[in-house]
């Protein structure tokens, strides 16, 4: 795959002058065109050999391009903020936004490589990490992000060459990192283990560029020009990211069945029974979350379910038994403008738990799958790829020792009713019923369509779904707190 950046390419300086003031205008009007449109993002990946280029082309790009718009990321050593998250929780963080310029250095495929030819992992890890990238990139895209992954590249002559110039030179003998060292003398494994990763990830939605890197004029225009026409088709596409999604999605069950319907919602507990067992779980947790055993791990809880059916109670007996510097709750409502700019999924990535801590949603991700999908919000291709995504954020929670419990308090409809009532009747409830809870009751066959849906598309043997019967709210309260115990003394036992 290298063989074209090895036949050492050039211009001469009297070519790139002659060509380089057309390219720096119009990649400044593509960037202001960018901001302008404030469509999509562009994210530029940056990887290869070192002693390529990589670093002087992007400070090139730099004063090319206004700098205020690009923003440059290096992920080298992972901090400890970072190691107490999933690993691509770090680069979540960085996403740029609609409209913005992200350059990445150091990212994904800079790890797995590294980790590779360093002989920390097996082929079979770097597999998986090769497949978690491209879901990852697909992702993106499918979100509307436009992405360049470029691979700078020298044959392994031409970086031997340049290591023995700047070696004897004192003036630029500084240039020569130790990753650069490093690098020479596993070339051919970063070679081999570089073709196999774009071998696998060059993707007609995120292909890669391989740049040859011996002659600087050479490799800045190419890299300009790549980027420009890129921008360009993008800019002037306004359906780029538009999806057909399979023509027949879903269907409403033949003998019209539903999973909540078949819910015993007769459970309830007396008010002794109610107490007792209260106090027991909630003993039981704060025992659970002060265990040692916590530290390697974070405690996630996801809280959705019908109007009216008992979530702030359930969160208010759940967070009674802890210490406030312990958790910490995220209420999700629409989104604001800041994560409008941003793939869905970037909202709740930022909320993750760094390892011993314990953050609840009131309301959730899911919000795609159940509000966004039954109002139209969202298209039907958004809504339905959300299942992926949603599986796969969660299976990199989980590997990432995120214990996620997902509670559905589900009432019937009659029981929601006298609810409602009973909230315009009390004073200090009146907040908690709007016009909105009264419309989404015309709604509620889809609504229970779209939950049975949901559970049967992502309740997963590593993050199921808890269905709580929730027509009783001391039952529920209990029941919530038991499977969340529960949850946690697996995830030790597994230990």
């Amino acid at each position: 795959m290298f063989e074209s950046a090895e036949i050492g390419s050039s211009i001469d300086k009297a070519t790139f002058e002659a060509e380089e003031p057309a390219l720096r205008e119009a990649l400044l009007e593509a960037q202001y065109e960018l901001k302008q449109q404030a469509r999509f993002p562009v994210i530029v990946l940056i990887d290869g050999i070192e002693g390529a280029g990589k670093g002087e082309t992007v400070k090139l790009l730099n004063e090319w391009m206004d700098p205020r718009l690009i923003q440059v990321s290096t992920f080298d050593v992972q901090t400890d903020e970072e190691l107490a998250r999933p690993p691509v929780w770090r680069y979540w963080r960085q996403l740029p936004p609609k409209g913005r310029i992200g350059v990445f250095f150091g990212n994904w495929y800079s790890q797995m490589l590294q980790g590779r030819v360093h002989g920390r992992f097996k082929d079979a890890v770097l597999d998986q990490a090769i497949d978690g990238a491209e879901r990852l990139e697909r992702m993106l895209c499918d979100e509307g992000a436009l992405i360049f992954k470029f691979w700078f590249h020298l044959s392994k002559k031409h970086m031997k060459a340049r290591l023995e110039a700047l070696k004897d030179d004192p003036l630029h003998s500084w240039r020569i990192s130790p990753l650069d060292w490093q690098q020479s003398k596993t070339y051919d494994k970063f070679v081999h283990y570089g073709e196999r990763v774009l071998r696998r990830t060059s993707r007609d939605y995120a292909p890669w560029y391989v740049v040859e890197g011996v002659d600087h004029y050479y490799r800045s225009l190419t890299v300009g020009r790549i980027l420009l026409e890129g921008m360009q088709a993008a800019l002037a596409n306004p359906q780029r990211s538009k999806l057909q999604p399979h023509s027949a999605p879903l269907v409403s069950s033949l003998d019209n069945r539903g999973l909540l319907a078949s819910l015993d919602m007769t459970q309830a507990l007396d008010k002794d029974d109610y107490k007792e067992q209260l106090a027991t779980e909630q003993a039981r947790l704060s025992g659970l979350m002060r265990d040692k055993r916590m530290r390697k791990h974070a405690l996630l809880a996801v809280f959705e379910g019908n109007d009216a059916a008992g979530k702030g109670g359930a969160i208010r007996r759940v967070t009674g038994a802890l210490d406030p510097r312990q958790y910490r709750i995220v209420p999700v409502a629409a989104p604001t403008e800041e994560e409008r700019a941003q793939p869905y999924l970037w909202r709740f990535w930022r909320h993750i738990p760094a390892r011993g801590h314990f953050t609840i949603f009131d309301r959730s991700w899911y919000g795609r799958v159940l509000v966004e999908r039954v109002e139209s919000f969202c298209s039907q291709a958004d809504w339905l790829r959300a299942y992926g995504e949603i599986n796969d954020f969660e299976e990199q929670l989980t590997n990432a020792g995120v214990i996620l419990v997902k509670f559905w308090l589900a009432i019937d409809q009659q029981t929601q009713l006298e609810r409602f009532k009973e909230r315009e009747q009390i004073p200090f409830k009146r907040f908690k019923i709007t016009e909105e809870d009264w419309r989404n009751r015309d709604k509620w066959d889809d609504y229970a369509d779209a939950v049975g849906d949901m559970v049967d598309r992502t309740s997963t043997e590593i993050a199921p779904w808890t269905l709580i019967e929730a027509n009783d709210k001391r039952f529920a309260r209990v029941k919530v707190l038991r499977t969340i115990n529960e949850a946690i003394e697996a995830a030790f036992a597994r230990d």
